[in-house]
């Protein structure tokens, strides 16, 4: 327990300081959490017999996917530069036809799932930084980010607690035997009653919005705790790693924002 609390301690405090200090903090923290999440996708999946994906194809093409979204988003390049990583993905196809492995196209399928479900998620929050209701803009702000991730843990934790003191109906036993209705409640409670309270400070969007995000995140968080759950029971594991003393790794730690982030930031694209 105390291993867990210095390192949910000191992983905390590296994130929120890293987004608050400006948008080349935050593009760097991003970028190396997605590094170190598409590697640790593939090296779960290699656990399968059957799934070799390409690990440094897919690592170079998503630094690149993630670099040029986050240059595009401070508006210091064309959006049209997305075309080369794009043209990386699909050269993925090529790569694998001089492999000559037993199941390609399970390789490439694998290879660019990694891509997807990591960078994608943190490229939208990391835009979420130049949201200034209504509009996105080139302005860089915290807010949206910092709050997002707070309303993610209020989530996490109240579900935590709830689901340990008063769990008794279990949520989605097939996948997660854990989970409970009442700790599901209990995150949604304790993360809408902080959206609320953030909206006093954080006027980047005003308290209704908070309150609808707020809500976006418990519900999608919690499927993505749940989508995670599914690929490591696929897989007879676990942790999905060991980077995180007391935590596991990077996809354990950031599961519900695989899911979540996409829906807030096409919530807000939407209501533009």
């Amino acid at each position: 327990m105390l291993t867990r609390t210095i390192t949910g301690f000191l992983f905390v405090i590296s994130i929120v300081a890293a987004i608050y200090y400006g948008p080349y903090s935050s593009a760097l923290l991003f970028l190396i959490i997605i590094l170190l999440g598409v590697d640790e996708f593939y090296n779960l999946v290699k656990k399968s017999n059957h799934i070799q994906p390409i690990n440094y194809w897919g690592g170079i093409t998503a630094l690149i996917l993630m670099g040029t979204l986050i240059t595009a988003a401070q508006n210091n390049i064309n959006f049209k530069w997305i075309l080369i990583p794009v043209s990386m993905l699909f050269f993925t196809f090529i790569i694998e036809l001089f492999r000559k492995k037993e199941h390609p196209f399970l390789n490439i399928a694998y290879t660019l799932l990694g891509i997807l479900y990591v960078v994608i998620p943190f490229a939208m929050l990391y835009h979420l930084g130049y949201y200034n209701n209504p509009i996105f803009s080139s302005q860089f702000s915290y807010q949206l980010i910092i709050g997002f991730f707070i309303l993610l843990w209020a989530n996490d934790t109240g579900a935590y607690l709830a689901g340990k003191f008063l769990g008794k109906h279990k949520l989605f036993e097939r996948i997660s035997p854990k989970k409970t209705w009442e700790g599901s409640i209990g995150g949604a409670i304790l993360s809408i009653a902080l959206s609320i309270l953030i909206a006093q400070y954080y006027t980047n969007i005003n308290i209704t919005e908070w309150v609808i995000v707020s809500i976006i995140i418990v519900v999608f968080g919690g499927i993505g705790d749940l989508v995670e759950s599914m690929l490591k029971r696929s897989l007879g594991i676990k942790d999905s790693g060991k980077l995180l003393p007391g935590h596991g790794g990077i996809l354990d730690r950031f599961d519900g924002l695989l899911i979540a982030a996409p829906f807030v930031y096409c919530y807000l694209q939407l209501i533009q």
